[in-house]
């Protein structure tokens, strides 16, 4: 499966593989696809393929003298962070080494939360980059939410480790965009795992990639089939809701009826509309591709309509124009820092967007949907917060911080976790060489629950993906 050179890499590998195999012993009989019954009531499992990752051997490591930024707004000089058991468990000055402990030196440089990125498509399509690997759409019908794309990531793709080298220890992998609803994302921990479920962020919850404007209306209109318009999306989007209302209604009357003692069958099921219950039952976060602001506003009217909420819109090139509408919806814009005017749907995009949209009170972060952007996720927050500044919006580096880490933490329903540098919070830091938002700084050292998973200065501690065994480049990002 996964090898690495040398050995305290291959005893890394060795580390991570035992406990992903401990972890799957634990929770493979929590898993089943089968209906069960409770006093003759049918249920199925909503979670039949668990997380079964479980964290990297780490020991007590103190981190000495760094700037801190917290991820939440906060700026500390000369602070120190105490690592106990995977989490955090200390941050101030002058913190005492516990026995034992190992102490980094991380005076003159600066200390974040991991990276997390709410949208990327690593795994479903993996480098390298050949039909084969094509795994991100399901394209064969507008209305797909019956498929996940756990189901389609492979787990030995290269782009991990580069994304890790960017900082990256949590990701968002999300279905493409040709689909209207194009199927189940999964929030993934970003280590070392012959499988998927060794990845999933335990207790994540599930996502529903949901897309706008012109892509489905392009692939399904060009084969004589709807949606062929915006009113054609518009039309899909809000039928297959009513289904679900009303397969949410039979289930329902079914549980009430059968948990009275009344002899009742119950409904087929179906998976498509277990997704979409899912969503309308508050359990399964919307992640919207959207780019203009007149969509975004209709799809929110919608959501209204039938009692779900937008956790997020994807590509949000013109969400400067309704920061407000946003907020109110209480939901997430994910942008690029300057990547507009490749379709007529992003023409109207703006480099000041994330700088504006935050400073109008909406929640806002900044997303890859690359494999080449999600390596330096800071240096396009430092774009965007550059570009804020120069129009004159008053924004701290400390500010800016969230848009690649608490923000889509929150935006993902994972920050009580991880996503900033507080007390009992998963130990998921980055070291960097510099100021984090200098396009000269680079990741010295990258921690997921307190285990040291990435080394820039320890090239044998890297881990090499069976791919990439004896090719050009191996080991070397």
């Amino acid at each position: 499966m996964i090898k690495a050179l040398g050995a305290s890499a291959a005893a890394l590998a060795a580390l991570g593989l035992a406990a992903c195999s401990n972890g799957e012993a634990e929770d493979a009989g929590a898993s089943s696809g089968a209906a069960s019954s409770d006093a003759d009531v049918v249920r199925y499992d909503q979670n039949p393929f668990p997380s079964t990752y479980a964290p990297f051997e780490s020991g007590v490591t103190l981190l000495r003298g760094a700037t801190v930024f917290d991820g939440v707004g906060g700026r500390f000089e000369d602070t120190d962070i105490l690592v106990e058991d995977g989490r955090i468990a200390a941050i101030g000055q002058g913190l005492e080494a516990p026995e034992g402990a190992s102490v980094v030196d991380a005076a003159g440089r600066f200390v974040t939360p991991g990276v997390i990125d709410i949208h990327s498509h690593l795994g479903v399509y993996p480098s390298p980059s050949v039909n084969a690997h094509q795994d991100g759409n399901e394209i064969t019908s507008p209305v797909t939410a019956e498929v996940w794309a756990e189901h389609g990531i492979w787990p030995q793709d290269p782009g991990f480790d580069t994304a890790l080298a960017g900082g990256v220890t949590t990701l968002h992998v999300l279905p493409g965009s040709a689909n209207l609803f194009g199927g189940r994302g999964v929030t993934l921990r970003n280590v070392p795992s012959r499988t998927v479920q060794g990845m999933k962020f335990p207790e994540a919850p599930y996502t529903l990639k949901m897309a706008c404007g012109e892509n489905p209306k392009r692939v399904y209109g060009n084969r004589g089939v709807a949606p062929g318009s915006r009113m054609g999306n518009v039309a899909g989007y809000r039928e297959a809701w009513q289904r679900a209302v009303e397969y949410r209604r039979g289930w329902r009357n079914y549980w009430e009826d059968a948990e009275a003692g009344e002899d009742v069958n119950p409904p087929t099921r179906n998976f498509e509309l277990d997704t979409l219950m899912g969503v309308l039952d508050g359990e399964i976060l919307v992640q919207m591709h959207c780019y203009r602001a007149d969509e975004m506003a209709q799809i929110m009217d919608m959501a209204d309509e039938f009692g779900y909420r937008v956790t997020t819109f994807h590509h949000a090139v013109e969400a400067y124009k309704i920061p407000d509408l946003l907020a109110e919806h209480g939901a997430c814009a994910a942008v690029w820092a300057d990547w507009g005017g490749f379709k007529m749907e992003a023409y109207d995009s703006i480099p000041e967007n994330l700088a504006i949209t935050h400073a109008g009170g909406a929640c806002a972060m900044i997303h890859s949907d690359s494999d080449l952007g999600i390596q330096r996720l800071n240096q396009e927050v430092a774009k965007a917060l550059s570009d804020g500044r120069r129009m004159g919006l008053d924004i701290t580096d400390a500010e800016a911080m969230a848009w690649l880490t608490s923000r889509p933490a929150q935006a993902l329903g994972i920050a009580e976790q991880t996503g900033s540098i507080e007390e009992g919070k998963r130990a998921d830091l980055v070291i960097w060489s510099g100021h984090p938002f200098s396009s000269y700084s680079l990741a010295d050292q990258v921690f997921i629950d307190g285990a040291l998973m990435y080394d820039r200065a320890d090239p044998e501690r890297r881990t090499i993906r069976d791919f990439m065994l004896g090719q050009p480049g191996e080991g070397d990002y």
